[in-house]
């Protein structure tokens, strides 16, 4: 059997000879013609949504729910020689560079720890289209975020040399705690800086398997497992992640504290870990 460039790989006969180097970069154009296509077809409901969404008055273009459940099942169904970072990273661009489409907005991260990992993440998630803001800490970044329109922000899961960073998340009208970053956690990750990211309330858009709690003294530790305590500053202050359906009111009171000294500052998807980056 003879392969012509008109006919794909797969429907070669394989007791024939093996195709040539040039039937097979014939194949690698023919698909990278349909993943560009694909991708601006993407683009084309992506219009359409915007114009959806501008008739129903608008809406935030952050879906930290839906993004996290989308790279679930990436990394689920991948295989293959393609590393996993690498399909990762190209889909959190996708993801992210469509979201800057429908409403252009910047990440402000905090370098104030001046660590090439946090700029590594910021650009591993967010890709080069969406303008990647440096701040001078935690507070810094909310500050910023604050002050925005429609702006995300970065903070380390774990940074107890800034202080009780987060009781600037506390007022009802600051910022909130939207996402944690990676949304795969996995040994060898290219990206593995645990970061929470930050932004004005979603409202309908909230992910909120998970709730954190800023609590204020008290340094006992909780007798539930279910209460993870991160990032414990001076005088007890620490931030408490917790089953999404726990109120205030149920942490204080496993903490043995009093109901004044728990707020919700936010909210993100279940975690999601795999045993490997293969």
């Amino acid at each position: 059997m003879t392969l012509s460039n008109d006919t794909p790989l797969s429907e070669s006969d394989p007791a024939g000879p093996a195709p040539s180097l040039a039937a097979l970069r014939v194949e690698i154009d023919r698909i990278d013609t349909a993943l560009h296509g694909l991708l601006m077809e993407r683009g084309d409901i992506i219009d359409r949504l915007i114009a959806v969404k501008a008739r129903q008055g608008g809406g935030s273009a952050f879906r930290p729910g839906r993004e996290a459940e989308m790279m679930r099942r990436l990394v689920t169904r991948h295989a293959g020689i393609l590393p996993l970072d690498t399909v990762e990273s190209i889909w959190r661009i996708i993801i992210s560079t469509f979201t800057y489409v429908q409403a252009p907005y910047s990440v402000h991260a905090d370098e104030a720890a001046t660590d090439p990992a946090m700029r590594d993440s910021g650009r591993f998630h967010f890709g080069f289209s969406v303008p990647l803001i440096t701040q001078d800490g935690a507070r810094a970044v909310i500050a910023a975020v604050a002050e925005a329109v429609g702006d995300l922000g970065l903070v380390r899961a774990q940074a107890p040399e800034q202080g009780a960073w987060w009781r600037d998340l506390m007022p009802p009208g600051a910022p909130k705690i939207i996402a944690r970053l990676p949304f795969v956690e996995r040994v060898g990750h290219a990206a593995d800086l645990p970061l929470y990211v930050v932004a004005k309330p979603l409202a309908d858009a909230a992910a909120d398997d998970v709730a954190i709690y800023a609590i204020e003294g008290g340094d006992a530790p909780p007798d539930d497992e279910r209460i993870e305590i991160l990032a414990p500053a001076a005088g007890g202050d620490r931030i408490a992640a917790v089953p999404g359906s726990w109120a205030a009111e149920a942490v204080a009171e496993t903490l043995g504290l009093p109901s004044s000294a728990v707020t919700w500052i936010g909210s993100h998807a279940r975690r999601f870990e795999i045993a490997t980056s293969v």
